[in-house]
């Protein structure tokens, strides 16, 4: 089946439903089949223990088993973006109690997509972010995530996980998809605050941060599963000296 046929396909609203079915039902076959194990839990767990709303922030590739790990009495939401695969993402993530915001934080409804992430996270709602998102390139952060943490003064989370059995799909991410009966871990970074303050050589300092940090808890789980850890697009820098 060609890849046009797949996309008129699950441009049926009946098909959508069916389609995201299943794959909630995929991940779940996988959490209980999984031997999980868990790393740096207790940085969630200081702010879940004070009800902290707080910015989980993941590469785009690693962000299929958010959600079952997510404990079901805190809020969340994620931010998802208006193309097709974001529709089948935040429709499958609904089915574990997430919320969406529609659209990214770039582009033309930047602007709206940002005050509705900020808001949320203002009501205690944690917000699901991938700062590679929706496009890449893969493993760089956009400015979108500082943005957010700062107006919100919430804290950033990195998050990470890695599978012995996997399947790494050829997408512009390296999405993982795991594959059930095998061993799984669960990585979470250390806390990252930025100042509402934060001057412009700040706010890129921090960014590049929460690059690092997400990358060290994703590179930690590929580690720990004996995999080579996914590899980031060159940045614009390591381009250029290339050269």
């Amino acid at each position: 089946m060609s890849t046009a046929t797949v996309k008129r396909v699950l441009d049926n609203t009946a098909v959508r439903s069916v389609a995201t079915a299943l794959a909630a039902a995929y991940v779940w076959l996988v959490h209980m089949t999984t031997r999980w194990e868990g790393e740096g839990q207790e940085f969630p767990e200081a702010l879940w223990s004070k009800n902290e709303a707080f910015v989980l922030a993941v590469w785009h590739g690693r962000l299929l088993m958010v959600a079952p790990h997510w404990p079901r009495r805190k809020p969340i939401s994620a931010l998802i973006s208006k193309h097709r695969d974001g529709e089948l993402i935040a429709r499958t993530v609904a089915w574990y109690g997430f919320g969406a915001v529609r659209g990214s934080t770039h582009g033309g409804d930047g602007a709206a997509a940002l005050h509705q992430l900020v808001r949320k996270l203002k009501q205690d709602t944690t917000m699901v972010f991938t700062p590679d998102g929706p496009r890449g390139p893969r493993m760089r952060a956009g400015d979108g995530v500082v943005a957010a943490a700062r107006l919100s003064g919430a804290t950033v989370i990195p998050f990470a996980f890695g599978a012995t059995r996997r399947r790494l799909l050829e997408s512009w991410d390296r999405f993982l998809i795991p594959l059930p009966f095998g061993r799984g871990i669960v990585v979470w970074g250390a806390p990252i605050r930025i100042a509402r303050d934060a001057t412009e050589s700040e706010v890129t300092a921090a960014r590049l941060c929460i690059e690092a940090a997400i990358s060290e808890v994703t590179e930690r789980a590929d580690y720990r599963t004996g995999h080579t850890p996914v590899p980031p697009e060159p940045s614009a820098a390591s381009a250029e000296a290339a050269e």
